[in-house]
């Protein structure tokens, strides 16, 4: 139940930023770069699973295996980078007080769901104690 409700949160709060988007935008270059980096990240993380492996929720799957290679070599969570990626270059296209109020709230949701998804992790296997001390949650190199 916790995993369902973590991923509705998540999901609507991607959708009311989507939905505050009424107007054009007045430099729209650099948030679409930032989309665009976001849906490569998010790529780059989808095609090292197998397709019974991906899960939006944070539960992990009977018979799931810990992919350690590719992006995930030096980040556990590239599906939610890609989110946050994606979703600042929806704030950038469109700053409102909102939208910024949104994004913290989706930061906020996203790692209370990592969280919990590498609690999950370490009572599924032991050998996630040490991928966790060889990469960084979000981003490469720094957290």
């Amino acid at each position: 139940m916790k995993s369902k409700l973590l991923v509705f949160i998540q999901f609507f709060l991607i959708l009311m930023m989507v939905l505050q988007l009424w107007d054009a935008p007045s430099y729209p270059f650099a948030p679409f770069i930032l989309i665009l980096l976001g849906i490569f990240i998010g790529i780059s993380a989808i095609q090292h699973h197998k397709k019974d492996n991906f899960n939006i929720r944070p539960d992990i799957k009977e018979n799931c295996i810990l992919v350690q290679h590719g992006i995930y070599k030096y980040i556990r969570h590239p599906m939610y980078l890609s989110v946050l990626t994606m979703m600042l270059g929806v704030f950038f296209l469109y700053p409102t007080l909102l939208q910024f109020f949104l994004y913290i709230c989706l930061l906020i949701i996203l790692l209370v769901k990592l969280h919990y998804e590498e609690s999950l992790w370490l009572c599924h296997t032991k050998e996630y104690e040490t991928y966790k001390k060889r990469t960084k949650k979000l981003l490469p190199f720094i957290f």
